[in-house]
């Protein structure tokens, strides 16, 4: 099946890897035997990398009184899960950002999307499972990398077709490369070297119920992507066509009545991340 996966990635685009430095630093924030001195060394090799975390503590959002000038100032006060998800969100962003014809999303409406997604899905573990809930971010950020794979094959495809109606388009997903959009972002965060479980969430974000040990940290992404959708953020033509699993609300103990104030506080972040890609790209 890798190899096969493989074959599909070559023919519609492979995803580019990690920067070896966040691949680097990221592999030490989840090892409990490092410190986060080990982790300024590696970012402080990265000329990029040093000039993101030194904007970012530095920016209005954080309005410190002195400003920061070393990473290992920044890490200190960002702290180590702030400085994960901003090492993650930097590495992706540039591919989540750029527009994506086949899904109808302009650019910049993945990014958005994905990261509202990525605060809901934290938002809604911190209360139930703190210890999980950055990497429910993590996996809310990148439960639609597929997309940048599929996308290509969806361009010259009528999903309007008489034969897709009252189809879930993850089966006209499938049925265009075998795979949907979740499986093949799975099997990406699998080649970066991701945790299993954030891999599995990634996977079935679509159908927790089917996603084993990582029901709950699929059924947040679940849960937050699907307030998004509702409220219009990346929608794209593939629209509400992903059915709502309701074992994802039981298991978080949601109802359906309460996305509206999820999404309310979930978009609160999506400037900020704005502000995030702007100093990116600078």
């Amino acid at each position: 099946m890798s190899d096969e996966i493989d074959q599909i990635l070559q023919q519609i685009g492979e995803l580019p890897p990690l920067p070896q430095a966040a691949q680097k630093a990221l592999a030490l924030i989840r090892d409990p035997k490092s410190s986060m001195g080990q982790v300024a060394r590696v970012l402080s090799m990265d000329q990029v990398m040093t000039s993101l975390v030194l904007r970012w503590v530095n920016s209005a959002y954080y309005g410190l009184p002195n400003p920061v000038s070393t990473v290992q100032q920044a890490i200190m006060y960002l702290g180590q899960n702030t400085v994960q998800s901003l090492i993650l969100a930097a590495s992706v962003a540039n591919m989540l950002y750029r527009p994506l014809p086949g899904y109808d999303l302009a650019r910049g409406d993945l990014w958005r999307h994905a990261i509202g997604v990525a605060n809901g899905a934290r938002l809604i573990l911190s209360n139930i499972d703190p210890k999980s809930a950055e990497e429910a971010y993590h996996a809310g950020l990148l439960c639609d990398i597929g997309k940048l794979a599929l996308e290509v094959l969806l361009r010259n495809t009528d999903t309007e077709d008489p034969q897709f109606q009252d189809r879930h388009f993850s089966e006209l997903e499938a049925s265009l490369c075998g795979y949907d959009h979740a499986y093949l972002g799975g099997e990406m965060a699998r080649r970066w070297n991701l945790p299993t479980p954030l891999v599995t969430a990634i996977s079935f974000h679509h159908k927790p119920s089917q996603a084993g040990e990582s029901i709950r940290l699929a059924s947040a992404v679940h849960v937050a992507d699907a307030a998004m959708m509702i409220f219009g953020i990346g929608i794209g033509r593939d629209g509400l066509r992903y059915p709502c699993d309701p074992v994802a609300f039981e298991m978080l103990g949601i109802r359906e009545a309460q996305l509206e104030d999820l999404f309310d506080r979930m978009s609160n972040v999506v400037h900020a991340a704005e502000e995030l890609f702007g100093m990116i790209q600078a």
